[in-house]
C-alpha cells in the first residue's frame, strides 16, 4: 500500500474504504462478510474508512466490525454531519453523539459537513455556532480534522475552500467528471491551498467498471491491458493532487484487486496514448448515459415505493448495453412485486430531488424512462408475472 500525507503530516492510504456499499442495508448488512472484507483491507494497509450518518446502518456496522477486530487504533474514521438535518443548534451535538455511539468510539479522525454545496449553507451553520463548536471539539480531541464533501461546480467549490480554514475536502471526481463537478480546476486549486482532497465516486457508481461495448473495445485494443475499473483508479492515483481515493468494496476479490493496483501505481505514469484512450472511452459513455445517476441512494426510500436508482440503472443499460439488457434489468427490479416500483409509480412529489447530489431532474427523467421501458413487451411480461407470483 502507498500513502500520501494529510494536512498535518499523517499517512493516509491512497486507497480508502467507502462504507456506503456494504452488502445489505440497515439492520440487514451482512456483518460477517463486511468483517472479512475490512480485515483484508486493514491487513493490506488500508487505513481510511469513510461512512456517514445517513448511510443506512453503515456507521453502526463499521463500529461493530472495528470492535470485533480490535482495530480502532489502526484506522482513521471519516464520517459526516448532515447539515440539511440541522434545524437548531442542539441538533449538531445530538447527531455527533449518536455517531460516536454508533461507531463505538470517542473521537472522529476526519469529520465532514455532508453535501456542503454552497457558501450559503455554511453561513446557515455559522448561525448555529458551528465554528465555535468545531473549535471546542478539536481542542477536546473529539474531532481531529474538519472538512466538507461537495457536489457542485468548480466556481462554488473554490469559494467554499476560501470561506473557512479547512483541513481536507471530498469531491466527486473521475475521468468522466474531469470537467464537471469540482473538476480538475477545483482539485488543483485545493492542492495549491494545501487542502488534501479525498475522491468519491471514482467509478461513477460503477458505470466506469461496466462500460458499453464500444468503450470496452477501445481498452481491449489498447497496448496496455487493464480492467476498466483499474484504468479508472490509476487515472486518479497518478495525479499528485489526490490524497486518497474511496472505493465501495464489497467483495474480497475487489479489495485484493484494488490493493494490488494501489501498490503498483506511480504519479504521472499514464502516457499520452493512455489519456487519449480514456478520453475516447468517456465520449462513448457520455453518448450512452441518459441519466448521470451514481446509485448513491440518497433519494431513497421513496415514500411511494419507486425504485429510482434501479430504474435509472436499467434505463442507462437500455442505451448502453442494448434493449434486451435494459428491459431485463427493469423487469427484475420492478415487475416481480405486487405494488409497482416502476417509473410510472412516481407521484411527482419531488422529495427525492432535494436529496440528489447530482442535481438530477428525477421527476422528468422518470417520465422519460417510463415512456421507454414500460413498453408493450414489458407490460405483457409483468401481467404474466402477476399471475404466478404469490405474496
Amino acid at each position: 500500500m502507498q500513502y500520501r500525507k494529510d494536512k498535518y503530516g499523517r499517512d493516509i492510504s491512497i486507497l480508502g474504504y467507502g462504507c456506503m456499499r456494504f452488502t445489505g442495508a440497515g439492520p440487514l448488512i451482512d456483518l460477517d462478510k463486511a468483517e472479512r472484507e475490512i480485515r483484508e483491507a486493514i491487513e493490506g494497509g488500508v487505513n481510511y474508512f469513510d461512512t456517514a450518518y445517513v448511510y443506512p446502518g453503515s456507521e453502526a456496522a463499521l463500529g461493530t466490525v472495528l470492535e470485533r477486530l480490535h482495530a480502532r487504533d489502526r484506522v482513521y474514521i471519516a464520517t459526516k454531519l448532515p447539515h440539511y438535518r440541522v434545524r437548531r443548534k442542539e441538533d449538531i451535538d445530538r447527531i455527533f453523539e449518536e455517531e460516536l455511539k454508533r461507531l463505538k468510539t470517542d473521537h472522529i479522525d476526519y469529520y465532514l459537513l455532508h453535501m456542503m454545496n454552497d457558501v450559503k449553507s455554511l453561513d446557515r451553520l455559522r448561525g448555529f455556532g458551528i465554528e465555535e463548536w468545531i473549535r471546542r471539539k478539536k481542542e477536546s480531541g473529539a474531532i481531529s480534522n474538519i472538512g466538507f464533501s461537495y457536489h457542485g461546480n468548480s466556481d462554488m467549490f473554490m469559494k467554499l475552500l476560501d470561506a473557512y480554514d479547512w483541513d481536507f475536502c471530498q469531491i466527486q471526481y473521475n475521468y468522466l467528471d474531469a470537467d464537471t463537478q469540482a473538476g480538475t480546476a477545483g482539485l488543483r486549486y485545493a492542492f495549491e491551498k494545501g487542502v488534501p482532497v479525498i475522491i468519491m465516486e471514482p467509478l461513477r457508481g460503477g458505470r466506469l467498471a461496466r462500460l458499453p461495448k464500444e468503450a470496452e473495445r477501445l481498452m481491449e485494443r489498447h497496448s496496455v491491458k487493464r480492467s476498466p475499473a483499474e484504468w479508472g483508479f490509476r487515472w486518479l492515483w497518478e495525479q499528485q493532487e489526490i490524497c486518497c481515493v474511496l472505493s465501495g468494496m464489497n467483495s474480497l476479490e475487489m479489495v485484493r484487486e484494488n490493493m494490488r493496483a494501489a501498490s503498483e501505481v506511480r504519479i504521472g505514469e499514464l502516457t499520452e496514448e493512455d489519456h487519449e484512450m480514456l478520453k475516447a472511452a468517456a465520449r462513448v459513455l457520455r453518448q450512452k448515459t441518459k441519466v448521470p445517476c451514481t446509485g448513491c441512494r440518497y433519494c431513497m426510500p421513496c415514500p411511494h415505493g419507486t425504485d429510482i436508482p434501479g430504474i435509472f440503472s436499467a434505463y442507462n443499460d437500455f442505451y448502453g448495453e442494448g434493449w434486451f439488457q435494459g428491459l431485463k434489468a427493469y423487469y427484475m427490479c420492478t415487475a416481480l412485486r405486487k405494488d409497482s416500483t416502476g417509473a410510472s409509480s412516481c407521484v411527482q412529489c419531488g422529495l427525492c430531488e432535494t436529496h440528489c447530489p447530482q442535481n438530477i431532474a428525477i421527476r422528468e427523467e422518470l417520465k422519460k424512462a417510463a415512456a421507454v421501458l414500460e413498453n408493450p413487451l414489458y407490460r405483457i411480461f409483468r401481467a404474466i408475472a402477476m399471475r404466478f407470483v404469490h405474496y
